[in-house]
């Protein structure tokens, strides 16, 4: 630390001054004083510590008060602060965000700020609280608007790891951004980030910064400021974003284009091969071209870190590796040109304009997007989504992906498939959705792709020749200077003569608009076509008509009303469509084509495809699917699934599985059918009607049937969120076969059963939760279940788990022990668990295990006909395997109430899906010393893929 600070900053700015005045001087009037009102400046020098762990700052600031009221304090953001414990808000986004490094930190690894000194109106003060965000200053005398204060501060900064949002520490490099104590100079405060939460806000744009570092000489700096040339580490300039800042003991690889005689040095922080220079030497000015060309402006200095280069790249390009399988879906130069132009054009954007962008993220990513898109067209037009792996993945020398459609998507359609499946979902969030407050997903599928397909959509209809125009005229009168969204909107309306209005609406509200072609009426040489529009907005679309050939006729209409016929002039066309390769981001793209010759004229041709796909909205889509399943009774089962639903969710879903039993010689299977009322604003997220039957055996010979109806409410949720909350009700009919001895047990042929209940799950990553109860009655019993799951992560992969389970009936005279609570098995009275084995009493089926009611591993072979309530505890020990215990009271009728315990090892096979129990200790006694321990050996197998790709998706939404 240096001792004295205003025998330092004294030195510091004597040596710099000659040459800086008339170098600084022309460039800050060149710069203006275009920012909110006054231009704040930030002078810095930083010295590095030599074991490379904290930056020791000296710092004058001159802050200008923005608001147009007197103020009596500063507010200065210390975002440091955001890494330094387990309690910050960047470490709730962190773990919403599926990521957990930053909660399960060493202490060495985390960041501070310490012994800040400041000094003002003459006083020097020590900072106290230092672990807050928001640091305050208080003022003896009002600061009037506009009216500046300097401030000296002498802080030392503790550098967080890397790893926990590529800002920090990482090896051999260090990545400085957000770590200097910067005013809040945002005039309305509460459009700002409340807190630090890693989204890439801008916290001081417009300021002017001069910050100089003092490091050894072995290592190397570089910034997206600009090197002044007066000290050798010394940077410099008005900051559209803020400063950023690159030490690495490797060389800096950096890159000169030439573009309009305007020359740009892009500046990567992290290596770059020689064959990535080869390619980017002759893309980079492609990209730069191309984007001048429609923005207006280019920076003379583009910097890419490694963060940005990782959150930027172009999604789904790169090789698929997996096992001794290595899949090239384009060839390198391809990836290295989409890659970077994503890169380069978010960065080219970023520096174009200032904007808020918690409040206006989209405007910045639609023209990313926008731009994507037009390069695609233009240098891409016949790429497919899949790139070359249909080609490449053969089996036994055939291309089985070729069966899909997915496989004939062009590179194009990326942005609006992804835009439809998390509608689909209805988990997509408006545009202007506060963007710290967009899921993962949401900011790429709506920030990013739907505002662009919009963007896209309007310079179709414009003339992209025009839009572009309008990009370049505005983007040139507002370089680097503050740009509202609003405005944008504004001037893009009066530039497209109206046509452009409704963005405002959309962009406000979730888009819910859709075309329905319904049908058309021959007349003469052309068409009259109906069309019902579903929204309230009022907008153009494209109407087509194509012919066999492939030509297209192409109109654009007005839908100002919700029903209405247009005219198609095309005597030859064989199918009629609106707005054709998903141009317009709309709910259902299924009801957008007509075919007008044919068995399937005004409709669409219906298909059969082999395996679900990703649906051609051309064609009414059936799949039919083989399936091959097994139970002990009707042993393999062979069929086949047909279903209407690909892979995208839609509101009305019919599935018919008929199999052949080998066991029984007789058909069986199941069949159902569901509708999804899906509001986009409501209280609740989805309501779903369906109903099923089944026809299966549960013992030799012998049959069951089931009809049930159901209904479920998934409320509405917050897409960040892991918190999911249903209420269901459903009613069942069941109908068993009875042989001699059944009938003599007086066990039910036929009972129907209602339930009511709800549920609530968080799937946090470090706390997870979940609760059931519900409420069970038929003519003989009814009974009150609750079920409570909680799992914790105490250390990083260690897990341990408590299951609370209680039952009690309140009325109970059922003529058997079928409907009772069992304790080491399930009573799968209502066939909903996928036991291989339902009536098996000894053999290996009968040791297959379902964590439900008791969920005891031991088996006691016995049932609990009153009440019971039991606890289940699993802990992770090492690698695969985990300790459990589980320990209960039950009461039976008659009985008094008995405790029961037992304890084991699990062995995690594949975790959650296959996994063995070895039971040790229990009331039983000490159980491997049992002579049929083998058969004591417990095992769940559940065979899901549902329950699979809900644990992988964990956190996307």
């Amino acid at each position: 630390m240096i001792k004295n600070f205003e025998s330092f900053f004294a030195k510091f700015e004597y040596c710099k001054y000659l040459m800086k005045k008339l170098f600084f001087g022309s460039l800050f009037l060149m710069q203006g004083i275009w920012c909110f009102g006054q231009q704040d400046s930030i002078r810095i020098s930083a010295k590095l510590s030599a074991d490379a762990q904290n930056l020791i700052v000296e710092q004058q600031i001159v802050y200008h008060n923005p608001h147009e009221v007197s103020i009596d304090k500063i507010k200065l953001l210390n975002w440091v602060a955001a890494y330094q414990n387990r309690n910050t808000p960047l470490l709730k986004r962190k773990l919403k965000d599926r990521k957990k490094d930053l909660y399960f930190a060493k202490p060495t690894e985390l960041g501070a700020l310490n012994n800040l000194h400041v000094e003002f109106d003459g006083k020097t003060k020590d900072i106290e609280k230092l672990q807050e965000e928001f640091l305050y200053l208080d003022l003896d005398q009002k600061l009037e608007p506009q009216s500046s204060k300097t401030i000296k501060l002498r802080y030392e900064v503790k550098l967080p790891n890397a790893k926990f949002t590529g800002y920090g520490i990482d090896k051999t490099d260090i990545n400085l951004k957000y770590f200097f104590i910067v005013p809040d100079s945002f005039e309305n405060q509460d459009q700002y980030p409340k807190h630090f939460l890693d989204t890439e806000q801008n916290l001081n744009s417009a300021s002017y910064w001069d910050v100089n570092f003092d490091i050894h000489e072995a290592f190397k700096v570089e910034s997206n400021l600009h090197h002044t040339g007066i000290l050798k580490n010394e940077f410099a300039g008005v900051s559209i974003n803020d400063p950023e800042f690159f030490i690495s003991l490797n060389n800096i690889d950096k890159i000169s284009v030439n573009v309009d005689e305007q020359k740009i040095d892009v500046v990567f922080g992290y290596p770059i091969t020689q064959d990535d220079r080869a390619s980017l030497e002759f893309y980079l000015p492609l990209h730069l071209k191309f984007l001048k060309k429609r923005l207006g402006h280019l920076p003379d200095k583009i910097f890419i870190s490694e963060k940005f280069r990782s959150a930027e790249k172009f999604v789904g390009i790169d090789d698929i590796k997996f096992w001794k399988f290595h899949y090239k879906l384009f060839a390198d130069p391809e990836k290295i040109d989409l890659h970077y132009f994503g890169i380069v054009s978010k960065q080219v954007i970023n520096n174009l304009f200032v904007n808020e962008k918690n409040i206006d993220h989209w405007l910045k990513n639609g023209l990313q997007t926008y731009c994507e898109f037009q390069y695609l067209k233009e240098f891409y037009p016949e790429h497919k989504l899949l790139g070359d792996l249909p080609n490449q993945a053969k089996i036994l020398g055939m291309k089985p992906l070729k069966i899909f459609h997915a496989s004939d998507l062009k590179l194009t359609e990326r942005y609006p498939l992804a835009y439809q499946y998390i509608l689909t979902q209805n988990l997509d969030q408006k545009i202007d959705e506060n963007y710290e407050d967009l899921s993962k997903f949401n900011a790429f599928a709506i920030s990013h792709f739907e505002t662009g397909i919009l963007f896209y959509f309007v310079a179709d209809q414009m003339g992209f020749a025009k839009f572009n125009s309008f990009l370049n005229s505005y983007f040139s009168d507002h370089f680097q200077k503050p740009v509202v969204a609003s405005d944008f909107l504004s001037k893009l309306e009066w530039e497209s003569g109206g046509n452009s209005r409704f963005l405002s609406s959309l962009i406000e509200e979730k888009n819910r608009v859709n075309f329905n072609l319904k049908k058309f009426v021959r007349k003469d040489e052309a068409f009259d076509v109906k069309i019902n529009k579903l929204g309230k907005y009022n907008l153009p679309f494209k109407l087509q008509a194509e012919t066999e050939s492939g030509q297209k006729e192409t109109q654009w209409q007005y839908a100002d009303s919700e029903s209405k016929v247009y005219q198609v002039k095309a005597n030859d066309a064989e199918k009629i469509i609106v707005n054709d390769d998903f141009s317009f981001p709309e709910t259902n793209f299924r009801d957008n084509y007509l075919y007008t010759k044919g068995l399937f004229s005004n409709m669409k041709r219906l298909k059969l495809k082999l395996i679900k796909d990703i649906p051609n909205p051309e064609f009414n889509e059936l799949y039919i699917s083989p399936r091959l399943s097994f139970n002990a009774y009707d042993k393999v089962m062979l069929g086949f699934n047909l279903v209407n639903k690909g892979v995208f969710d839609q509101k009305f879903v019919y599935s018919v599985s008929p199999y052949y039993s080998t066991g029984t010689g007789q058909l069986t299977g199941k069949a159902g059918v569901s509708y999804n009322i899906m509001p986009a604003d409501s209280f609740f997220r989805s309501w779903q009607i369906g109903g099923s039957a089944s026809y299966f055996h549960y013992d030799y010979d012998l049959a069951y049937q089931t009809y049930s109806f159901f209904t479920n409410f998934s409320f509405n949720k917050n897409p960040r969120s892991a918190i999911g909350r249903n209420l269901y009700f459903s009613y069942g009919h069941f109908q068993k076969d009875l042989d001699a001895k059944r009938i003599l047990a007086k066990e039910y042929g036929k009972y129907n059963l209602w339930n009511v209940g709800y549920s609530y799950s968080d799937n946090a990553l470090i706390h997870e939760k979940y609760i059931n109860a519900g409420f069970q009655w038929m003519e003989d019993f009814q009974k009150l279940s609750t079920e409570a799951f909680y799992r914790w992560e105490y250390m990083k992969d260690r897990k341990i788990s408590f299951r609370f389970f209680g039952g009690v009936f309140i009325n109970n005279n059922t003529q058997n022990n079928t409907f009772d609570y069992g304790i080491s098995k399930v009573s799968n009275y209502a066939f909903s668990y996928g036991l291989l084995g339902q009536s098996a009493t000894t053999g290996i089926l009968s040791q297959q295990y379902i964590l439900a009611e008791g969920g005891f591993k031991s088996d006691f072979k016995t049932k609990a006909n009153q009440w019971i309530t039991s606890v289940n505890v699993d802990s992770h020990v090492w690698k695969m395997f985990n300790l459990y215990a589980d320990f209960g009271l039950y009461k039976s009728k008659g009985q008094g109430a008995d405790f029961i315990w037992d304890s084991g090892v699990k062995l995690k096979i594949i975790p959650d899906f296959l996994e063995v129990y070895f039971p040790v200790q229990s009331s039983l006694g000490f159980e491997p010393a049992m002579k049929d321990y083998g058969y004591r050996i417990r095992y769940t197998l559940i065979l899901n893929l549902g329950s699979l790709l809900s644990n992988l998706r964990r956190g996307v939404y």
